[in-house]
């Protein structure tokens, strides 16, 4: 299914219009259903057509029995090259966790050993955007300033991340400068830059814009080695999607892994995964971009994980549409409160899915790396 944006941003290469996920829902002989969901769409035939059979006939609380049915061992998974199996399978063990709960009648909190927290902090996304009628077409950095403000004075945000590289480093660093005036001194202020910078760039850039408290640079550059260079030039913590604790441990960077529960094969992976990056000092939060779905079973993880104390990222105030009845959630004062009801605590919308659905059926899985000036072609980061 599609969820667009209410309108698409730009970054390094390309432009992002929205989210294509594929819903997850496991069915039990007595009577209980759960949800879940995957990251990218080749999950949706692994898991009708894989997966599925291979579970037919399980016991849905036998979480390992049901992993060991569906994935190989990730030892070797590497020489593949794929991973759709264990993402497919990470949209359906949260489904079996929605069971677990709605069979036990607790919220997945409580299954995972209690709620450290129930509020859920969110940093604010910003980005150069697109424009629809009287909503986005920031494009300078006084325009993202102003747009970060209004943030503050509408939804109590003071925790912002966003994306600043249209290939040019100038225009990042002078709206950093410009957001920082705008949402104050102590206001959390994070950086994605999608693998954008050359070493001698980013290096540049995080020169400038040390001065402005930015709290987090994720993926300046395209490589974990390239940022380890660019560890001894500055202060600035960095953060990556490339999810490799041997590597990290070894060249002291990132600081931060930013990924998603499906990714990682599912909350029980997820729990393991953030354990092992504890002992060794490095961070976690979530990315975004999912439905209500997701999001709900990322809130459940982290009421109940003490160690992550950063904010997850957040594009929901951008969300035009959701698959469940209580979406999107809308964060206040950079919260958002972890549902109360069985399982994940929230109920799909059959006829959200359905709208969401033909919209993928007319639209076709969203792509991110088109060029927004120069149709049919891909885009292309300027040599910096």
């Amino acid at each position: 299914m599609n969820i667009p944006l209410q309108v698409p941003f730009l970054f390094g290469v390309g432009v992002y219009p929205g989210d294509t996920k594929v819903i997850v829902e496991v069915s039990t002989d007595e009577g209980i259903s759960g949800l879940g969901e995957a990251p990218s769409p080749e999950c949706a035939p692994v898991i009708n057509e894989v997966l599925g059979p291979a579970l037919a006939g399980r016991d849905p609380l036998d979480l390992l029995a049901c992993e060991r049915a569906c994935v190989p061992d990730l030892q070797v998974m590497p020489n593949t090259g794929d991973s759709t199996l264990l993402r497919a399978f990470g949209g359906i063990e949260i489904a079996l966790w929605d069971i677990k709960g709605k069979a036990f009648r607790q919220p997945l909190y409580m299954l995972l050993g209690g709620a450290f927290r129930k509020q859920i902090a969110f940093a604010e996304y910003f980005a150069f955007r697109q424009r629809r009628g009287e909503i986005g077409g920031e494009r300078t950095a006084g325009e993202i300033a102003d747009y970060c403000a209004r943030m503050k004075s509408e939804h109590g945000s003071t925790m912002f991340e966003g994306k600043l590289q249209l290939g040019d480093p100038a225009l990042e660093i002078r709206s950093v400068k410009a957001i920082r005036a705008a949402i104050g001194d102590d206001a959390l202020l994070r950086l994605d830059g999608n693998m954008s910078w050359s070493v001698p760039t980013a290096r540049r850039i995080l020169a400038e814009i040390a001065p402005y408290n930015v709290r987090n640079y994720e993926d300046p550059v395209a490589t974990l080695e390239n940022m380890a260079k660019l560890r001894q030039h500055s202060g600035i913590s960095f953060s990556t999607h490339t999810v490799d604790v041997q590597k990290a441990v070894r060249l002291g960077v990132p600081d931060f892994f930013v990924t998603n529960l499906a990714v990682l094969g599912g909350i029980a992976r997820a729990v393991k995964f953030i354990a092992a990056c504890e002992r060794m000092n490095i961070g976690w939060w979530c990315f975004s971009g999912e439905t209500g779905i997701g999001i709900s079973a990322y809130l459940h993880l982290m009421a109940a994980t003490p160690s992550v104390t950063e904010p997850g990222q957040c594009i929901l105030h951008w969300q035009s549409d959701d698959v469940i009845e209580e979406g999107p959630f809308n964060p206040k004062n950079n919260m958002v409160a972890v549902p109360e009801g069985h399982g994940l605590g929230v109920t799909l919308s059959q006829s959200r899915l359905a709208r969401c659905h033909e919209r993928f059926l007319r639209e076709g899985p969203y792509n991110y790396f088109r060029d927004p000036d120069n149709p049919g072609q891909y885009r292309r980061l300027p040599l910096q």
